[in-house]
């Protein structure tokens, strides 16, 4: 029997007692089993992130509603940021860059797989200590309060005097504990691509989602640390009598907005950059040509790297900052959008031409193609400091920032689910399944972030839990909300469509869609020493140099 029809035959077929499979999973040091671990987490809380959600727009679906008192939307409202933004995208990109950076190098493990499993549970503990607020928050209105301080923690709303209890403590404890974790991601990342390449894996012959992920690394560590030292800074305020965010001792309650957004923004290319390591592995594959323009691609990821750092105020500008300050925030923000559109150009012209396959993983890339050049044209009309100041507190911005997240990164996250499912479980997904999963989301989203925008422009503030009726917003939260139950119905069909193909689904063989990067030479799912041999490279496609010794035109240099 061949080591893939032995791989295919196990899969959720283990014939130990369940409790000895458990513990193989908790103690687990192989990188492919934490990557795993790291999605299935995302996935849980992104139906929790989900539900925080749908509680918030039926709330807003008409005027005076009473579904939910004040008090618990604002706790759904911050439980729903914090969730989505370090519970769910940032696991759920992670767990796939550590499944898939190993098998795209040639190597075995992960440079430190102690630290990686290290790393996993201390973001996994960080989710639990977020939840466990629930329980243990002991506020104002009673006890079991989630934090309500908004996902960005603004000063002075953190002090005691107006966040009694534990609640914001939970919060600040969980977003250190999971910021550990998320350095030593990085960390491991950085030192696995630069010292654990096979042979002939230059610099130059990465997959771009192995380069994408190394810039990530670094950005992580600098973006990180901020936030990190600003949670210290808030206990000690809390606790210890300092006064870094109390305006009445001293203290700036600007100062904590400088911290978390010189955070807050790089992670959002934090996030993004793995999504364009998705559609750059993904497109080139499904229109059966090689990226167009590599190099370029690598340069534009780097700039967005270093001037990702340099944008970080364009939240603030209804703040009240000096001209100088403004300007020179604009114009950076400006100049990030120039990588970034660089980027849109390569994919397009890699499709151009291309015989394209429109599969579920090449359909959510083109969803999130249109989608994100939307997110980025708002995007530089929200960094224009005057449009910013009328519409930056407006729910035009709530709509810009889901372009982004949902549009751009959620999409490229269900095509990466599509494209590497077989690999991982060894078996193939059920295409009419993912297309209907394609269909209703790509129709919800646009149903409640294109409509979205309007009650903004139209002056619908942000973080508000009701509304006046007869100020024209009605119909518009209205369509917004229909939009989230279509989104709702496209995640069901997903979740079906992974437990079916989990065990009904049709073997997938090594390399279903004729790719060419190295992952995709090994037994799906892989073993656990990844390559019987080392693998040796001599171009940027290696597994078609095999297949095709007889093709020059596929080998670049």
């Amino acid at each position: 029997m061949s080591s893939e029809t032995i791989a295919l035959s196990t899969v959720g077929r283990d014939a130990r007692p369940i409790g000895e499979r458990l513990h193989d999973w908790v103690v687990t040091v192989d990188h492919k089993r934490l990557g795993i671990l790291y999605i299935v987490y995302a996935l849980v809380f992104l139906v929790i992130g989900g539900i925080e959600a749908i509680i918030m727009r039926i709330q807003l679906v008409v005027p005076h509603n009473h579904f939910v008192s004040p008090q618990v939307f604002n706790r759904m409202f911050t439980m729903h940021g914090t969730t989505m933004i370090f519970f769910v995208a940032m696991p759920m990109l992670f767990g796939f860059a550590t499944y898939l950076i190993p098998l795209m190098i040639g190597a075995r493990d992960m440079a430190f797989p102690r630290l990686n499993a290290f790393s996993f549970w201390m973001t996994a503990f960080g989710g639990v200590l977020l939840y466990f607020s629930f329980i243990g928050g002991n506020g104002l209105y009673g006890a079991g309060n989630a934090p309500d301080v908004g996902w960005f923690a603004y000063a002075p709303l953190t002090a005691r005097a107006f966040s009694p209890g534990h609640s914001t403590d939970f919060w600040t404890l969980a977003l250190l504990t999971s910021g550990v974790g998320s350095i030593g991601t990085a960390v491991n990342f950085i030192t696995t691509i630069l010292s654990m390449r096979c042979p002939g894996m230059t610099l130059r012959k990465m997959p771009l989602l192995v380069w994408l992920n190394l810039i990530v690394g670094g950005m992580v560590i600098l973006a990180v640390s901020p936030l990190t030292a600003a949670q210290i800074m808030l206990s000690i305020d809390r606790y210890l009598g300092g006064h870094f965010f109390d305006t009445q001792a001293g203290g700036s309650a600007v100062l904590w907005m400088h911290f978390f957004w010189i955070f807050g923004h790089p992670e959002v290319y934090i996030l993004i950059v793995p999504a364009f390591a998705f559609a750059s592995e993904i497109i080139p594959v499904f229109s059966r040509k090689p990226i167009f323009g590599y190099p370029v691609m690598v340069a534009a990821t780097i700039a967005i790297g270093f001037i990702s750092f340099s944008v970080w105020a364009h939240h603030m500008f209804t703040v009240g900052m000096s001209s100088n300050g403004t300007t020179f925030f604009t114009i950076t923000t400006m100049i990030i959008a120039v990588p970034t559109g660089i980027k849109i150009f390569n994919w397009i012209g890699t499709m151009w031409g291309g015989k394209i396959q429109f599969k579920a993983p090449m359909l959510f890339c083109i969803g999130f193609l249109f989608q994100f050049l939307i997110a980025g044209l708002t995007g530089i009309m929200l960094g224009a400091s005057p449009f910013d100041w009328q519409l930056g507190n407006s729910y035009f911005v709530i709509a810009h920032f889901h372009y982004v997240i949902v549009g751009g990164i959620l999409f490229t996250i269900f095509g990466a689910f599509y494209y590497w499912f077989p690999k991982m479980s060894g078996r193939m997904y059920n295409e009419t399944l993912a297309k209907w999963h394609f269909w209703l989301f790509l129709i919800g989203f646009h149903l409640t972030f294109d409509f979205m925008h309007i009650p903004g422009i139209l002056g619908m503030p942000r973080r508000i839990y009701t509304y006046e009726p007869g100020r024209g917003w009605e119909i518009w939260n209205l369509i917004v909300t229909v939009g989230v139950f279509f989104q709702t119905a496209g995640v069901l069909a997903f979740v079906a469509n992974l437990l079916w193909s989990l065990w009904k689904g049709e073997p997938a063989g090594n390399d279903p869609w004729d790719a060419w990067t190295l992952e995709w030479s090994t037994s799906s799912p892989p073993p656990d020493y990844n390559f019987a041999a080392t693998p040796v490279v001599h171009s940027r496609r290696p597994l078609w140099d095999l297949k095709h010794p007889e093709d020059p035109d596929w080998k670049y240099e």
